[in-house]
């Protein structure tokens, strides 16, 4: 007869398990195509009529898209950092589809090589990976 073991505190105390950076934008239905077309996220959910709310995933990282008539909050001011295995071939991805990269990829004393874009709103992505430094 076997028993379970006890779990540990790390086991049973609440964890964060994830997060999702939403960016509020001035048109959804433009900013969903660019987030599809122009940087490569894939559409999940959308939601509202008219469609206010939407959700797209790139691998394994979400980004939430919010109508500005539907917040205070005002489009453009928002930012993300997402880390990627190969960010010279996500530049050159990126800036192939028409990806306004404002910054080329570089390496930086802070021990990362990354790169800066924008969306149609002024959203800030930078995407970089470790340089070991």
């Amino acid at each position: 007869m076997s028993r379970a073991s006890p779990k540990t505190a790390a086991e049973t105390r609440p964890m964060v398990v994830g997060a999702a950076t939403v960016f509020v934008v001035s048109d959804v239905a433009k900013s969903t195509d660019h987030y599809r077309d122009v940087l490569g996220f894939t559409v999940t959910f959308q939601y509202g009529q008219p469609v206010f709310y939407v959700c797209l995933c790139r691998d394994e990282v979400s980004v939430h898209l919010l109508a500005a008539q539907k917040t205070k909050r005002l489009p453009g001011h928002g930012g993300i950092c997402l880390f990627v295995r190969d960010v010279d071939r996500v530049h050159a991805e990126l800036a192939e589809r028409g990806a306004n990269v404002i910054k080329p990829p570089q390496d930086y004393d802070y021990g990362m090589r990354d790169f800066d874009v924008t969306d149609l709103d002024g959203n800030h992505l930078t995407f970089g990976t470790g340089t070991g430094h």
